[in-house]
C-alpha cells in the first residue's frame, strides 16, 4: 500500500487561529510512525510534488485557478472565488500548498492503476467543499474529484466516491452531479443544521446520472448505532448495484463526539469500523482497489490522529486492535506541541453495534426515517426495492 506524506504539506494553513491546524497532520503521521505502520515493508511513501495547472483545470476553471494564484502571490482576495473569506482567508502558499493535495491524491491513481499498490491514503486530502469555481470550507482544490476524474480518463469504467465527513460532500458531488459514470454518496450532518446546508434526499444527480448522486441526511445527534445503521442501511445495497472498479473515500473524522464544529456523536471506534467496512466493499467488489483520503477533524490532538491512524492502518491491511494503548513517545509530543494530555488509548473503549436493516425500520426513529427517505429516492433508479433491499 502507498501513503502520502512530505512535511511540505503542513504549509497548507489559512491563518494561526484557524481550526484547519496542520498539526493535526504532524500528529497523524508521528503516531502512525510510533505504530510501526510506516516501517513496514509493504508501506510505500509518495513525496507529493505541485499538480500542475492542467491537471488541476480537469475539475477546475482557468479563471479560479488564475484567482488562486494572485491570492497568493498577491494576498488579492476574490469574492466570487471564496476567496479571503471567514472560513478561507488567503496566504502566501495558498496555490503551491493546495496543489500538492491534490498532487497527493493523484499519485495515489497512479500507484493504484499501476498495480504498485493496491490501496493508498492521502490524509492530507479530502478537501472536498471546494466547486469547480469557487472555494468553501475550508477547501481551495478538490483533490478527491481530481482523483476521480483521473481515474476516468485512464479507462477506469465505473468509480464510487463515498463521503463520511460530518458535512455534506457538496464541492465533489457538484463536479459529477451530470456524470453517470462516477456516484458520489455522503452521509452527513443534515443540512438544516450544519454547513453548507446541502445534501438532502432529493439532491440526486441530473440527466442521465439521475440517481447517482446519494445523499442521507442525518439528524443532529447521531451516535454510532445509528451511524453505522445509517451506512449500512444503504452503502453496501448500492455499490453492488453499481459496481465500481475503485472506490475513492473521503473520512473526514469530525464526526467525533467532540469535535467543536459538529454535532454528531460518534467514536474513534465506529470510525475504525467504517473503515474496515469500505476495506471489505473494495475487496468484495473492486478486486481490493480503493483510494482514501483525510477531510475535516478539528479535534487536533485527541481524535484526528487517532481516527486517521486508524483509517492508515486498515488501508496497510493491518487494522490496530481495540484497546491497543497510544505510545508514550507520541504522548509526550502532543504535551509539547498542543499543551494538552492525549488519550491513553487508540480507540474510545466504546461497544458497538446497530441494527440491521433487514429486520424492517421504525419510523418513529428520526435516523430510520432519514435512511428511509434516501432508500426511496434512490434506490429505484438501481432496481433496488427501498422497503427490502
Amino acid at each position: 500500500m502507498a501513503v502520502v506524506w512530505h512535511p511540505d504539506l503542513l504549509e497548507y494553513r489559512h491563518a494561526p487561529w484557524h481550526p484547519m491546524d496542520p498539526v493535526r497532520l504532524e500528529l497523524t503521521v508521528d503516531l502512525c510512525r510510533e505504530m510501526g505502520i510506516l516501517d513496514d515493508p509493504r508501506v510505500s511513501v509518495l513525496a507529493p510534488g505541485v499538480a500542475a495547472d492542467e491537471d488541476l483545470l480537469t475539475v477546475h476553471s482557468a479563471d479560479y485557478i488564475e484567482a488562486v494564484r494572485a491570492a497568493g502571490a498577491h494576498g488579492t482576495p476574490s469574492e466570487a472565488h471564496g476567496l479571503g473569506t471567514e472560513d478561507n482567508p488567503v496566504f502566501d502558499a495558498i496555490h503551491t500548498a493546495s496543489a500538492r493535495i491534490v498532487q497527493g491524491s493523484l499519485d495515489c491513481v497512479d500507484a493504484v492503476l499501476s498495480g504498485a499498490a493496491a490501496r493508498a491514503v492521502n490524509v492530507a486530502g479530502g478537501m472536498h467543499h471546494a466547486a469547480r469555481s469557487r472555494a468553501a470550507g475550508f477547501c481551495v482544490y478538490n483533490d478527491a474529484a481530481a482523483a476521480v476524474r483521473r481515474l476516468l480518463d485512464r479507462g477506469v469504467p465505473r468509480v464510487l466516491y463515498l463521503d463520511l465527513d460530518a458535512h455534506h460532500g457538496d464541492g465533489t458531488e457538484s463536479i459529477f452531479v451530470d456524470e453517470p459514470r462516477v456516484m458520489t454518496i455522503s452521509l452527513h450532518e443534515s443540512g438544516l443544521t450544519l454547513f453548507p446546508g446541502t445534501g438532502f434526499p432529493q439532491d440526486s444527480g441530473t440527466g442521465d446520472a439521475a440517481g447517482t448522486a446519494v445523499n442521507v441526511a442525518l439528524p443532529a445527534g447521531t451516535g454510532d448505532a445509528g451511524w453505522l445503521r445509517a451506512f449500512h442501511g444503504v452503502v453496501p445495497q448500492l455499490v453492488e448495484a453499481f459496481e465500481p472498479a475503485v472506490i475513492v473515500s473521503q473520512h473526514g473524522c469530525d464526526s467525533h463526539a467532540e469535535d467543536p464544529l459538529t454535532d454528531l456523536r460518534l467514536s474513534v471506534d465506529a470510525q475504525r469500523q467504517a473503515a474496515m467496512d469500505v476495506a471489505h466493499l473494495a475487496e468484495q467488489h473492486c478486486g481490493g482497489r480503493w483510494i482514501a483520503t483525510g477531510g475535516g477533524g478539528y479535534a487536533v490532538a485527541g481524535v484526528v490522529p487517532r481516527s486517521w491512524t486508524q483509517l492508515t492502518a486498515v488501508v496497510a491491511g493491518c487494522p490496530i486492535p481495540l484497546g491497543t494503548p497510544t505510545p508514550e513517545v507520541w504522548r509526550e509530543q502532543v504535551r509539547a506541541r498542543c499543551g494538552v494530555e492525549a488519550p491513553e488509548r487508540m480507540d474510545d473503549g466504546v461497544h458497538l453495534g446497530w441494527r440491521s436493516w433487514t429486520n424492517g425500520h421504525d419510523p418513529g426513529d428520526a435516523v430510520d426515517r432519514a435512511v428511509m427517505l434516501t432508500r426511496r429516492e434512490i434506490f429505484p433508479h438501481h432496481g433496488l426495492d427501498p422497503w427490502f433491499d
